[in-house]
């Protein structure tokens, strides 16, 4: 997170001047012991912060949450011009820190509903200053943010974004407009466009509401992909679905993405790539995790917090737990919601 005063969760890692680079740079070190490359992914929630942790959140306009959300986050304050220009900075001060830190690249949180997703929603972006109204108007944030990124990290190091290829919601960011802020960030130079979509309104990027054919080729967004070719030259990320070796290859060597993107499969599996590569075969099948009841499972973002269980299960040195308890997840999360919101934030 750029700013500690806007954490979309409790425990959220924020990079900002206050933060103990030290920290970063043994972060950064330890993601290349093995020879990977890290980048970190840089966010601001905006509207979606749950009311314990900010009862006042910040947004494009003042448009709440729906879908029965409305209850755990309070509705925003249109932010000011000068406010907006003082986030963009804070995108291109934690870019800086990142480089600073030995990281390899950094990636912009475009999608999901946060901050910058929520600019180039109509639905969320009801603006009438330069800021918004027409699609290009609402892509204007993102191409700040990325240039005062750019700027703040020099020419060649890697900069990428996480984009929604749409909104799923009717009055939401569409799969068409999604294409213009594509075309639009590859002139600007991007060097990786990671392609999902959703919001926590609409949770596509967990298999929310997929068509019968999506499933089958199990990428969630991979269609949107192969639009995206027509009107792009820029490197593709597709995320999202991809359980086995037989379905990214086909998306390989169809020519719809250049890179496959994982993250669910590595929380329960952290070996899945190794058994792919020993394996082209190779596939996952993981359960959704639910308490049997959709409002309890929304509520507590449960397609979420139980995979997050598993990070914390390794982070301690236990191994992932294919069998882990929803419940147990359910009432953690509940219980963290509590205690986590008088506690300091994580730098």
């Amino acid at each position: 997170m750029i700013d500690r005063a806007a954490l979309g969760e409790p425990r959220n890692v924020v990079l900002d001047h206050d933060s103990n680079l030290s920290l970063f740079e043994a972060w950064a070190t330890a993601g290349r012991a093995a020879g990977a490359r890290t980048w970190v992914q840089l966010n601001h929630p905006g509207k979606q912060i749950p009311n314990f942790l900010n009862r006042q959140p910040v947004a494009p306009s003042a448009v709440p949450l729906g879908a029965g959300l409305e209850k755990v986050f309070n509705v925003p304050r249109a932010l000011t011009d000068k406010e907006i220009r003082t986030i963009v900075d804070k995108f291109a001060q934690s870019a800086r820190l990142v480089r600073e830190a030995g990281f390899d690249g950094v990636q912009i949180h475009g999608a999901h509903g946060y901050l910058v997703s929520q600019f180039l929603s109509p639905r969320h972006n009801r603006r009438e200053d330069c800021w918004g109204g027409s699609p290009e108007n609402r892509c204007k944030f993102v191409l700040a943010v990325y240039s005062a990124m750019r700027a703040a990290v020099g020419p060649d190091f890697p900069v990428g974004i996480k984009l929604n290829s749409a909104d799923f919601m009717h009055d939401g960011l569409a799969p068409e407009d999604s294409l213009q802020v594509v075309a639009a960030l590859e002139q600007a130079g991007i060097n990786l466009v990671e392609i999902s979509g959703g919001t926590y309104e609409s949770p596509a990027m967990v298999g929310h509401r997929q068509k019968e054919s999506t499933r089958k080729r199990e990428a969630y967004f991979l269609e949107y992909a192969e639009k995206v070719r027509h009107v792009a030259g820029v490197p593709l990320v597709v995320t999202g679905g991809f359980r086995s070796g037989s379905a990214m290859r086909r998306a390989l060597q169809g020519g719809a993405t250049d890179m496959i993107g994982m993250a669910r499969p590595l929380a329960v599996s952290p070996d899945f790539p190794n058994d792919l590569l020993a394996d082209p075969g190779h596939s996952l099948k993981i359960s959704r995790p639910t308490t049997g009841s959709k409002y309890l499972d929304r509520m507590s973002m449960l397609d979420i917090t139980w995979y997050e269980r598993q990070l914390r299960r390794m982070a301690s040195g236990r191994a992932p737990k294919t069998n882990l308890s929803v419940w147990r997840t359910v009432a953690g999360t509940m219980l963290d919601s509590g205690f986590q919101a008088f506690k300091p934030r994580r730098r």
